[in-house]
């Protein structure tokens, strides 16, 4: 009887080892274990791809605006050509459509993002110091949300409803 237990218990764990593997159950719990954390990681990244895209905008119009201060220094007034600042930017991107405004006492440049990306304005002017000298004076604003639309006028010197960076 002894032999005959032994053979049936090698019998039973050699039978054990043939049917290994993953249930049906099993596999879909990792499934949708799987499922939930692509939900919750999916927004996080969008939301980071967007923030990527609008780094974009806020370097273009910082440079323009230190460009449009350069270019008054040298040459005694504001351009509104992106190609006469010399920065090799282009007036639209994949992202963004930049538009400059100017007059003798400012300048401005309206990036126009595509949907889901906020706008953002750069405002360069003339002011004056304590002291009585002319400079100027540069902000670069960003729009509250997607929806609000950058169209400053030329001059402008407030970022009104947008937020000052």
């Amino acid at each position: 009887m002894k032999t005959e237990l032994k053979a049936k218990f090698l019998q039973h764990i050699s039978q054990k080892k043939r049917d290994g593997g993953f249930t049906l159950i099993e596999l879909l719990v990792v499934i949708i274990i799987i499922g939930i954390l692509s939900a919750i990681a999916l927004p996080s990244f969008l939301n980071q791809a967007n923030k990527a895209r609008e780094s974009e905008a806020k370097t273009y119009v910082g440079s323009i605006n230190r460009a449009q201060q350069a270019r008054l220094m040298e040459t005694g007034e504001f351009t509104t050509s992106i190609t006469q600042l010399g920065l090799g930017v282009s007036s639209a991107t994949a992202n963004y459509t930049y538009n400059l405004l100017a007059n003798a006492s400012g300048a401005v440049v309206n990036a126009n993002g595509i949907a889901n990306l906020r706008d953002y304005g750069g405002l360069v002017w003339v002011g004056t110091t304590a002291g009585g000298e002319r400079t100027t004076l540069a902000k670069l604003c960003e729009a509250p949300d997607a929806e609000t639309e950058a169209k400053f006028a030329a001059g402008a010197n407030s970022c009104g409803t947008f937020r000052e960076i």
